[in-house]
């Protein structure tokens, strides 16, 4: 019986220890996969294009500081000694930058002096130096996140990086032995539990750092002797397989510190950006401690919500470092009279939906949602604040005020729209709702309407590739014609129900007439046209309908601005894109985006076109442009308009930015503003705020400037350019000659005087140039012309101002003949 019993406890104990060292290699397993393994879900940071300081860039001191205040920088009384810190002096600016890793290359920290003419930056030179700086990069503002399912999230930081205040604050607060003991602290234990003996209730924990930090990893919020009891084991496995440096590092990674709205706060990396708007490296002694205070309870000590117990919790923690001797008592009373320093009301970008929505899209052609929410990705952008800036003002300004105008109800207008760089198609600005930060339905991307008079371009591009059959001085017939189709026919009108005759092609697409346009279009054939808005990256099928020619075909101000992206390129498209690169967290490329581009048109054909598209805002559809930039050589812009008024467009380019605006109502109603009207006003706003100079469109080989006269499309004829006009010659006073039969007073003859004729100059692709007049008769000089005609719209969209009527020219020379 007793060797039966012992037999049976010799197996119970063998069983225990085969189980106990099982479970043993099971934690230990755990301990092991998960820390050398992918220990947190890290969001995918996303960030927009740096600032780029250089001489000669656009940009006042004051933008400056603007941008530097979101960016966490601090201004400083005395010129700056350490990185994020500036000084405003007089036209100069002291400015001491931050490193940051690109990716590509790391922009290390630099003492500069900025200097400013107005609102442009005239040097960029070393602080303590003559030398000049030719660019220098601000660190890329943070725009968004990508968080996974928890909503976690954290920046990780490494533990060089970690000012030396904030881990001796930690050190003396949570666990004093930390470097002392293996995992657990008994002596820890025991002093925890007569303090709380003492207190009657929880004042102290006895949970090492170590533990803790197994708590937060591997283990639930359960309250158990066993959970304790893993705890330990798990520590203590834990001190034993890493140093106590790996330990630390993973704890100021993980660590708890609160809320930041929906978004769980882990980290100091995060912490210090959310409560004082700085990198962790640059927190001064007073933030740390009260960092190191908060771990206790984030949430009773958040700094926003209860201002004096995280103040009484930080002094708490200044008393530890002394009592622990990391601190003297001189410096700890001089950081409990400090203020808490956290940053309220930061200035922020705020929040661009629209813009991530095309970010998040394009990344999934190459990324799934695990590696978007969970790696650590850092993602650059293409976007440019400023220029984001001044879009979303553009909308949040303009569109109430063309309510008040139209008389239209409050909030029913709503607006969209894209701003990109048509070198590299890289997008700088997107907002897809009048309230930018709202992340709703996107009609910058998803918003399908009728585009009017912005195919028009697309029309004329398809005529003047084909030369000599078409050029800029082409006449078309503005004549009534019927298009006859199957199911039914078409009859096209202008605007003002008028109709003018020959007219040469460049002013039919200045002034945007409508018949001119579907003559051409019927001439040319719809599949050549619809097929020249497939080559310049028009996706979306259109109808090969007559309408389509007038814009009633629909698509996204998207995808508009990739029609548009080529014209404002000299004919080579660049697909739209908004990333530029994404990284590892650690530093690893794993996509680059550069620029690919391909001649999608011809450059020539591209040059004649932007010349006439250039006479839309000098004495066209646009010229209401003029009241927010100067309207000079190199600014290009087609107005739409759709029937009874609903939609609003305007696309507004030079070679270095394309503009498209969007205006309209969600529910189709119609909002009385034509392209000229509405949207037109706020890209014009957006362009006076970003201050927009324009450069002429680089002409390409094979194109020449060549005088045509204006109502003919001829070439002068001989002795044309200053030719002898008669000009009527009123009598003076002292010499009226009185008609002896009636008593009135004889008219003077007339004189021939010098008058140059009004002929432009416009570009031909050689070989392509009119053939000259017949020799010039002596015209009588041409009267002026009276008020632009206010642009109407007839059929699809927007015609435009008519130029003198065939009836004034002919009147004209026949008064010419008279008095030959």
């Amino acid at each position: 019986m007793k060797r039966r019993l012992a037999a049976f406890l010799g197996f119970l104990l063998l069983a225990f220890s085969l189980g106990a060292a099982g479970s043993l290699l099971y934690l230990d397993r755990t301990v092991t996969s998960r820390f050398e393994g992918k220990r947190w879900q890290v969001p995918a940071r996303v960030y927009a294009r740096p600032l780029e300081l250089t001489a000669g860039r656009s940009l006042s001191a004051d933008e400056l500081v603007d941008s530097l205040a979101r960016l966490g920088y601090r201004q400083s009384a005395q010129p700056p000694t350490t990185p994020g810190y500036y000084k405003r002096n007089g036209s100069s600016l002291l400015l001491y930058t931050r490193s940051f890793d690109f990716g590509d290359n790391r922009e290390p920290a630099l003492p500069l002096r900025i200097d400013f003419a107005g609102d442009r930056i005239s040097r960029v030179a070393r602080l303590n130096g003559r030398s000049q700086v030719e660019l220098v990069r601000l660190e890329p503002e943070e725009i968004g996140v990508f968080y996974p399912k928890i909503q976690e999230d954290r920046i990780l930081v490494k533990l060089k990086d970690v000012p030396k205040p904030l881990i001796s604050a930690i050190v003396a607060t949570e666990d004093r032995r930390f470097y002392e003991h293996h995992g657990i602290d008994m002596r820890g234990i025991i002093r925890a539990l007569f303090h709380n003996a003492q207190a009657g209730r929880t004042v102290e924990g006895g949970s090492t750092l170590t533990q803790q930090l197994v708590k937060n990893l591997y283990l639930s919020s359960e309250r158990s002797l066993w959970r304790k009891i893993r705890e330990a084991m798990m520590a203590i496995l834990l001190e034993m397989h890493y140093s106590k440096d790996e330990i630390l590092e993973a704890y100021l990674n993980e660590i708890y510190l609160g809320q930041d709205g929906s978004r769980s706060v882990h980290g100091v990396g995060l912490a210090s950006r959310v409560y004082f708007g700085v990198g962790v490296n640059e927190l001064d002694l007073p933030q740390s401690a009260l960092l190191a205070g908060m771990i206790q309870a984030p949430n009773l000590y958040n700094p926003y919500r209860n201002p004096k117990a995280a103040r009484k919790r930080r002094n708490e923690v200044l008393d530890k470092l002394v009592a622990a001797g990391f601190l003297d008592p001189e410096r700890a009373t001089q950081a409990k009279i400090a203020p808490l320093g956290v940053v309220k009301a930061a200035r922020t970008l705020g929040p661009t939906p629209a813009f991530l929505d095309l970010v998040r899209r394009q990344l999934r052609q190459s990324y799934d949602e695990e590696a978007l929410t969970a790696d650590g990705l850092r993602i650059f952008t293409t976007l440019d604040i400023p220029t984001q800036r001044a879009l979303e003002a553009a909308l949040v300004k303009q569109l109430p005020a063309l309510e008040r105008q139209r008389r239209l109800p409050a909030d029913s207008l709503q607006g969209a729209g894209i701003v990109v760089q048509p070198a590299t198609g890289e997008v700088l600005a997107l907002v897809g709702d009048r309230e930018p930060g709202y992340a709703g339905f996107n009609r910058a991307l998803d918003a399908v309407r009728p585009i009017g008079s912005l195919i028009k371009p697309v029309v004329y591009l398809t005529a003047l590739s084909r030369p000599p059959q078409f050029t800029l001085a082409t006449p078309l017939d503005d004549s009534p014609f019927t298009w006859r189709v199957s199911d039914g026919d078409w009859s096209p009108e202008n605007y003002d129900r008028r109709f003018r005759g020959p007219v040469m092609l460049s002013r039919a697409l200045a002034n945007s007439l409508n018949v001119p346009t579907a003559r051409l279009g019927q001439s040319l054939g719809l599949p050549a046209i619809l097929s020249t808005a497939s080559t310049l990256g028009v996706t979306r099928e259109m109808p090969a309908l007559p309408s389509t020619l007038l814009g009633a075909a629909g698509l996204t101000p998207l995808e508009v601005s990739q029609m548009y992206q080529p014209l404002a390129n000299s004919g080579a498209r660049a697909p739209i894109r908004s990333i530029r690169a994404v990284y590892t967290a650690d530093g690893k490329a794993l996509s680059r985006y550069p620029t690919q581009t391909v001649q999608a048109a011809d450059p020539r054909a591209v040059y004649l076109l932007n010349y006439a598209l250039q006479q839309v805002v000098q004495s066209g559809t646009a010229t209401a442009v003029s009241q927010y930039i100067p309207v000079g050589p190199g600014l290009a812009g087609k107005t739409g308009t759709t029937n009874d008024l609903r939609d609003s467009w305007f696309a507004g380019y030079s070679k270095d930015w394309l503009g498209v605006v969007w205006v309209g109502r969600d529910d189709n109603k119609p909002a009385g503003l034509s392209g000229s009207q509405g949207a037109l006003h706020v890209w014009g706003h957006m362009a006076r705020n970003l201050r927009l100079r324009t450069k002429p469109f680089p002409r390409p080989s094979g194109v020449q400037m060549v005088l045509v006269d204006p109502q003919t499309g001829l070439q002068p004829g001989a002795n044309c350019l200053d030719q002898p006009m008669l000009v009527p010659t009123a009598p003076t006073e002292s010499a009226v000659v009185l008609d002896p039969e009636t008593g009135e007073p004889v008219p003077a003859p007339p004189q021939l005087v010098p008058v140059r004729r009004n002929y432009v100059e416009m570009p031909f692709i050689a070989g392509s140039e009119p053939p000259f007049g017949d020799p010039c008769p002596i015209y009588t000089p041409e009267p002026a012309p009276g008020p632009e005609v206010e642009p109407g719209y007839g059929g699809q969209q927007q015609g435009g101002g008519a130029p003198l009527g065939n009836a004034i020219d002919n009147l004209i020379q026949n008064l010419g003949n008279i008095f030959r």
